[in-house]
This record gives C-alpha cells, sequence and structure tokens, in this order.
C-alpha cells in the first residue's frame, strides 16, 4: 500500500490544481493550478521509475552485477518537464503582468467584462 503513495499524491496535486484552474477567476491563482499540475506530473514520472534497492545508471563498475537499475528515460523527462514548467509559468505570469497593465485587475472575469 506504502508504494502507492507518490501515485495517489501526483493525481491528488493533478486534481487539485484542475480544480483551482477551473473555478478560481484569479490569474495568479491559476498559474498556481498550472504548476500544482506540472509538480503532479513531474511525481509521477518520477515515482514510475523508481525501483527498489535500484542502482543509479552511471557509467561505473557495477558493486551489484545482478542488481535492477532505475530508469534513466524517467528522470530525464521530468528535466525536460521541469524546464517546460519553468517556461509555460514565466510566460503565463507575463500574460499576467500585461493583463494588469491594460485592465487594472487581475479577475478574469472583470477583465472580460472591460472588453466590451
Amino acid at each position: 500500500m506504502l508504494w502507492q503513495l507518490p501515485f495517489v499524491v501526483s493525481v491528488a496535486l493533478v486534481a487539485i490544481g484542475l480544480y483551482i484552474c477551473i473555478v478560481k477567476t484569479n490569474m495568479v491563482k491559476i498559474v498556481m493550478g498550472v504548476a500544482l499540475m506540472e509538480s503532479g506530473a513531474n511525481l509521477f514520472l518520477v515515482a514510475l521509475g523508481y525501483r527498489e534497492n535500484g542502482t543509479a545508471p552511471i557509467f561505473y563498475q557495477n558493486p551489484n552485477p545482478g542488481a535492477e537499475m532505475v530508469m534513466p528515460t524517467t528522470q530525464a523527462l521530468t528535466l525536460t518537464s521541469i524546464v517546460i514548467g519553468v517556461a509555460t509559468t514565466a510566460l503565463l505570469l507575463a500574460f499576467t503582468v500585461m493583463l494588469y497593465k491594460r485592465y487594472g485587475t487581475v479577475d478574469t472575469r472583470r477583465a472580460r467584462r472591460l472588453r466590451e
């Protein structure tokens, strides 16, 4: 049961982030929801690549020749996802600043009404 905990937490993070993105109208909170969803996806990838008593997949003399190695693919995908997440968060925050400069608010409902 304990080995399923990272998967449950990653689903919870994605669900909370999705709820925030759907329900909240404050752009800063929406950006935080997107960041929570990205964190949930990263946790899922890391948990997927974990192996009990696994060794790092690096080039050296392995002390345990029969030992299982952790999956390096998921680690590389997680690093790529972190970089994409930083770029996405920066773009969303820049959009939020531009929204505030133009309309004087970060409330999406009010900014939508100002357009009309």
